[in-house]
């Protein structure tokens, strides 16, 4: 698939040369940090050397001082108290953090999962149940309960107080609990509005800690499930969530907890620095693969664990349930394929909607994303459940997904979600008319260059620019993530000095040496899923690459390596349309 590349400004360049002057660094870099708003030296010394001593204080969220002051009554009341929390990877961190602070000064403690398939999302009448069956009075919820009105309202009849930490968007009515925690209430001063709900309970017992003289030390230990929180979740890493995640990956290389210890080696990556893309691709689905699969309590089960036996039997569960996922989320793609392949209609659609009562509702979501790195379009996967079609819908860049579900709520029997990703339900009969109604919609609302795969380019780079010191200031960027992207350069005029070579099980990947007239030294890269390009790279001709830096270890040996995203020939337009239309076209390549 053809991707369109755009360049970024440079940024003003009175500050680029004053940062340059300043920190003795060159003009890239320089323009890095601008584009980055970063245009003084303490702004860069507050991003290149974050400090803990920087974290704002608890007690400037809204209600923190009653939530902490209700905890301090359970305990000293001896009541039950329940940690609640959702069944992903943001819920179950948060759900351990907490429960796993208190556990240490107070016995009378238990924790509570829903179950995915039975009592769905967030906050459930069948939790509150068995609340009130097994006599707790206050419940912790993390990660959701900001719109659990009905629920909160059914607790207190049941005598049971709630105190809810969240991070998602409240609608006008809070929840009537005893303390709500959540930094995007309008009514919420606090300075930073983009915790991960993990961060949210980190924040909890970060005020009661300072209001119990804990030393703070003990509360940053548990940093290290903040960062995978915060990773998995995809929240900004910037401002205090750069600083958490700064320290929590510092802890999950240097001492992680015994759980996340045991899931870094069945992930293989133990030997490794630990970056947020092994977070990204190899903890966190781990920790998801649990909720999705079977039951997202292993999960938390993992990450409490005290003891290694316990640990590595919690981890064996978890990750034979990603084995599970993978397989599962890998049969539903090929068979999305296959049916959007032998339909011509579908193919030339702006949208892409399938059903089968079949499919595993625990992958739909990623499946949706899956077949848009393919089909590159608003992306609906339904399955069914209880008698329901249920299931996931996932954006491209810049268009809202919500706004379109929306307009087709007539035909739904609920839904939910944001700009890029929702949930949905709706009656079998419906699906052929929601089909047709979401392609009216999103044809007519849509952006044609939406649908067009874009890469945004920070800077263009020569290869002999890429030397030790500009790649040791550029790790100092990490960690990276939504708001603080990696990098991403451009070099134009490269060529394959010959050792190019495909690798990989179907030999789908290129293993790329380059070299530029500027710098004759060869890089070595790695462009994922591009063997199409392999025959005219290999023939001598000039091209283009974009790319972020990366390293590669083998064999205990550091390398700089390249990271391909795409490759353009430096050729004509005229030349350029010619081979794009020889490129394989996605139909055809997964029929």
């Amino acid at each position: 698939m053809i991707k369109r590349w755009t360049y970024k400004e440079e940024g003003n360049s009175d500050t680029i040369e004053l940062l340059m002057n300043e920190l003795g660094i060159d003009r890239i870099l320089a323009s890095l940090l601008v584009q980055r708003g970063i245009s003084t030296y303490d702004e860069a010394r507050y991003f290149f050397r974050p400090s803990l001593d920087t974290l704002y204080n608890p007690f400037l969220m809204k209600d923190m001082d009653k939530a902490v002051e209700r905890i301090e009554k359970a305990i000293s009341n001896g009541e039950k108290i329940l940690v609640y929390g959702d069944y992903d990877v943001d819920g179950t961190t948060a759900v351990s953090l907490v429960y796993s602070f208190l556990l240490k000064r107070y016995s009378n403690i238990g924790y509570y999962i829903p179950d995915r398939y039975d009592e769905g999302y967030g906050i459930s009448f069948k939790g509150i149940d068995y609340a009130t069956t097994n006599g707790y009075s206050l419940i912790i919820a993390l990660d959701c309960g900001i719109k659990a009105i009905e629920k909160v309202a059914y607790a207190k009849q049941q005598k049971i107080d709630f105190i809810i930490c969240d991070h998602h968007l409240p609608e006008e009515t809070i929840p009537d609990a005893v303390a709500v925690l959540d930094p995007k209430r309008v009514d919420c001063d606090y300075p930073f509005k983009e915790l991960s709900g993990c961060g949210v309970g980190f924040k909890l017992i970060q005020g009661f800690s300072q209001k119990n003289g804990i030393p703070l030390e003990e509360v940053y230990t548990y940093l290290d499930l903040v960062a995978v929180s915060i990773a998995s979740d995809i929240v900004p890493v910037i401002d205090e969530n750069r600083v958490l995640t700064h320290f929590g990956l510092k802890k999950l290389n240097e001492n992680p907890s015994r759980g996340l210890k045991t899931i870094i080696k069945f992930a293989g990556i133990e030997k490794t620095q630990i970056a947020i893309d092994d977070i990204v691709f190899r903890i966190g689905p781990r920790i998801n693969a649990a909720g999705r699969m079977e039951q997202g309590r292993s999960s938390v089960d993992l990450l409490c664990a005290e003891d290694d036996t316990i640990a590595f039997e919690m981890a064996s569960i978890v990750n034979s349930c990603n084995n599970d996922r993978k397989n599962v989320d890998r049969s539903i793609t090929h068979e999305a394929h296959r049916i959007i392949a032998s339909d011509p209609k579908m193919q030339n659609r702006k949208t892409t909607v399938l059903y089968n009562p079949s499919w595993h509702k625990g992958v739909v979501g990623i499946v949706a994303s899956r077949l848009i790195e393919t089909y590159y379009r608003p992306t609906v996967i339904l399955t069914e459940s209880n008698g329901f079609a249920t299931g996931s819908a996932r954006s491209v860049p810049g268009f809202d997904l919500y706004q379109a579900v929306e307009a087709c709520s007539d035909l739904l029997e609920n839904f939910g979600g944001h700009m890029y990703a929702a949930g949905l339900t709706l009656k079998p009969e419906n699906v052929p008319l929601f089909i047709d109604k979401f392609e009216e919609t999103v044809s007519r609302l849509i952006d044609p260059d939406m649908l067009i795969p874009s890469i945004t380019i920070d800077a263009k780079l020569d290869f002999s620019d890429i030397n030790e010191k500009f790649f040791r200031i550029l790790q100092q960027f990490q960690p990276f993530g939504p708001g603080n992207m990696a990098p991403v350069f451009a070099s134009h005029k490269v060529y394959d000095n010959g050792e190019s070579r495909l690798v990989g099980l179907d030999k789908e990947h290129i293993k790329i040496s380059l070299i530029q007239e500027s710098c004759l030294k060869p890089l070595q890269g790695i462009a994922f899923q591009m063997a199409e390009h392999y025959s005219f790279i290999r023939k001598g001709n000039p091209f283009s690459v974009c790319y972020s830096v990366g390293e590669n270890v083998y064999r205990g040996i550091t390398t700089i390596q390249l990271r391909i995203k795409d490759i353009h020939p430096n050729q004509s337009d005229a030349e350029y349309d010619k081979y794009s239309q020889e490129l394989t076209n996605p139909f055809e390549q997964r029929h």
